[in-house]
């Protein structure tokens, strides 16, 4: 009976010890990968966080400035799908970039 529980015993030791060297290994290419993602992170820039104000006004001119966005690329699209000629597109392109700053000011100016 003492053989057998030793020879169990020492069966159970060394399944120990192989679960042991493999949570070691582990363990060294986590820590490799560690130092590597360290090396790496300190030769690249941080990144720049921008923070967004966040209030109505923020909020509004964030909305303003994508309406006047969509409105321009909706103007190129159309005179792209109506007009045939070079020198059309790129004269509606100028004309509306002529145009964009005074019709903002008009349609969204808040001294009003």
């Amino acid at each position: 009976m003492s053989k057998e529980r030793a020879r169990r015993r020492a069966a159970r030791e060394a399944e120990r010890a192989r679960a042991a060297e493999v949570s070691a290994a582990r363990e060294a290419r986590r820590a490799r990968r560690r130092r590597f993602r360290g090396r790496l992170a300190a030769l690249l820039p941080r990144p720049i966080r921008v923070v967004r104000q966040g209030g109505v006004l923020a909020r509004r001119r964030r909305a303003q400035n994508g309406v006047v966005a969509v409105l321009f690329l909706i103007i190129q699209l159309i005179a792209w799908l109506l007009l045939s000629s070079w020198a059309a597109w790129f004269g509606v392109l100028v004309l509306s970039l002529l145009l964009l700053p005074m019709l903002v000011t008009l349609v969204f100016d808040r001294r009003s």
